[in-house]
């Protein structure tokens, strides 16, 4: 994995905002909100009315958990 973070342009339930987020998390995070039929927004819209941290960090950890439970 690379250490380069890269910046993306998202919107929350209308609202504009940027995450930082490694290539690789980010290109995950984009196959899972295709799979579940949903717009990267969306994605981002679910995961922030849950998230107790950052939107960037929780959007690893969405990435993490999906990975982890794909293996059980």
């Amino acid at each position: 994995m690379t250490d380069g973070m890269v910046k993306h342009s998202v919107s929350i339930s209308g609202h504009r905002t940027s995450v930082s987020v490694e290539k690789e998390f980010w290109d995950l995070f984009c196959k899972a909100a295709q799979s579940r039929g949903l717009s990267i927004n969306q994605l981002i819209t679910q995961i922030d009315a849950t998230r107790t941290g950052n939107l960037s960090s929780a959007i690893r950890l969405f990435v993490l958990k999906e990975l982890t439970s794909a293996k059980d």
